[in-house]
């Protein structure tokens, strides 16, 4: 049976609201000194509504963006009970956090490419 359209467009508000409030309580209400500078890049709610996978994007290296998810892990109680209190629902998802590396395999991939780039135009011309 094919999904309603309300439903989708309810989980994709509920995922935004997520994704705003979360980012707000990451940026200035968190004090856990592990949380380094981050930001929620994405969130994807399971098709039932009764989990949340939360990226976060983490500026910093990898002791950096594993001291943030272990902040994020410990405080998610914490997150869950304000998410109920300022969405004033019923029930608010479980909450799993992941790193999002997207953006650091993007600038990658774009060094890579304007590597090869490089190699082919120095090489077209001798």
């Amino acid at each position: 049976m094919p999904e309603q359209r309300g439903r989708k467009y309810h989980q994709e508000r509920v995922a935004e609201t997520l994704r705003e409030e979360i980012g707000a309580m990451i940026e200035g209400e968190l004090s856990d000194p592990r949380i380094s500078f981050a930001y929620v890049s994405q969130v994807v709610l399971n098709p039932g509504g009764k989990s949340a996978l939360i990226y976060v994007a983490v500026d910093g290296g990898a002791k950096e963006e594993a001291d943030t998810l272990e902040g994020l892990m410990a405080a998610r109680g914490y997150i869950r009970h304000e998410l109920l209190e300022r969405m004033g629902v019923r029930f608010v998802p479980e909450l799993t956090f992941h790193v999002d590396r997207s953006e650091k395999m993007k600038a990658r991939i774009d060094e890579l490419l304007g590597r090869t780039r490089r190699r082919q135009t120095t090489g077209s011309r001798e």
